[in-house]
């Protein structure tokens, strides 16, 4: 039986409690507006995974400080910044359930917020001179922006193949999980091939956080992701790239004009669920899933016993069983 958050958090629970007290200060500014919409933004926070991986990981693989608490700042603080800019990219209205930033104060403004927030997190490394984790989390913005625009230049054709479909989700979500891992083994003083197998760690996390997200698109009412979203927005994800390799021409050819031109009628989006389905992509995409896991806690074995480890095979094993 897999555990629940709260159980998961608790070698750290009191660590997450500091910290968020801690990022909240972060994010005071004297700019009334700004401080509004930060408010804003804090009262509406996800369930908070990647500090929770940065905190497990400190504590999996040397002792945490200050330098953790500022790290799992710096990570929330790019995190943040990166889903106010997607909103914006992709003229969402809602996150989590939540009005957007900019559909309540319009994208002129969210994107200077989602700058503040960036710059915010630099800073913050800069002033502590926390110059490892800074590395760390820039490599992470870069790859996530270029995963996203890869993204964008093949969704124009629909011609993603397996492997670019895998550097696209490696970078735009993989990238951000490994940081999590390799900022907290760095801040608790990891040696630097401790922290390169924690990122790795946390690559394949990402791998498999990603590819459960895709399956989300085909399941049941049930999930909290809407079904078929990912097909409305003309994604090309791998349950769907799997199951045109395997179709015949004229099958490829009708479903990819059903994504092109029909993605907003739900009866031709519910025939393209149930082609995946027929074609064996979600069983595919389920085995590649559990690859990435294995991968994942084949990495984590060199990480010596305890209830910090414990916690963090728990969290993975979490990320690939939710529910939403």
């Amino acid at each position: 039986m897999i555990r629940d958050l709260d159980s998961i958090k608790v070698p750290v629970a009191r660590q997450m409690e500091e910290f968020e007290q801690k990022f909240r200060a972060s994010m005071k500014t004297r700019v009334l507006l700004l401080d509004k919409i930060m408010t804003y933004i804090v009262k509406r926070k996800g369930k908070q995974m990647r500090p929770l991986f940065v905190f497990l990981s400190a504590g999996a693989t040397g002792t945490m400080n200050e330098s953790t608490y500022r790290g799992a700042s710096l990570i929330e603080l790019v995190h943040t910044a990166s889903l106010v800019h997607d909103d914006v990219v992709d003229n969402s209205n809602y996150r989590r359930g939540f009005f957007s930033v900019n559909a309540l104060w319009k994208n002129k403004i969210a994107v200077l917020v989602g700058d503040f927030l960036l710059t915010r997190g630099l800073f913050l490394a800069l002033e502590h001179k926390d110059y490892d984790l800074l590395g760390i989390c820039t490599e992470a913005v870069k790859e996530m922006s270029e995963g996203e625009l890869m993204q964008m230049e093949k969704a124009r054709h629909l011609d993603i193949s397996e492997d670019i479909y895998y550097e696209i989700i490696r970078q735009k979500t993989a990238s951000l999980i490994a940081s999590c891992c390799a900022v907290g083994a760095s801040s608790a003083g990891a040696t630097p091939e401790v922290v390169e197998n924690m990122k790795k760690f946390g690559e394949c996390v990402g791998m498999a956080f990603q590819i459960k997200d895709d399956l989300f698109d085909y399941g049941d009412d049930e999930i909290g992701k809407p079904l078929g979203i990912d097909i409305k927005e003309k994604k090309m994800t791998l349950p769907l790239i799997h199951s045109l390799s395997k179709a015949p021409w004229l099958e490829k050819r009708r479903i990819i004009g059903i994504v092109k031109n029909n993605s907003e009628d739900a009866r031709k989006v519910k025939l393209v669920i149930d082609f995946v389905k027929k074609s064996g992509g979600i069983e595919y995409a389920n085995q590649k899933m559990k690859v990435y896991f294995d991968q994942a806690m084949t990495l984590l074995e060199t990480v010596p016993p305890s209830e910090y480890k414990t916690s963090l095979v728990d969290l993975v094993k979490f990320t690939i069983e939710r529910k939403n």
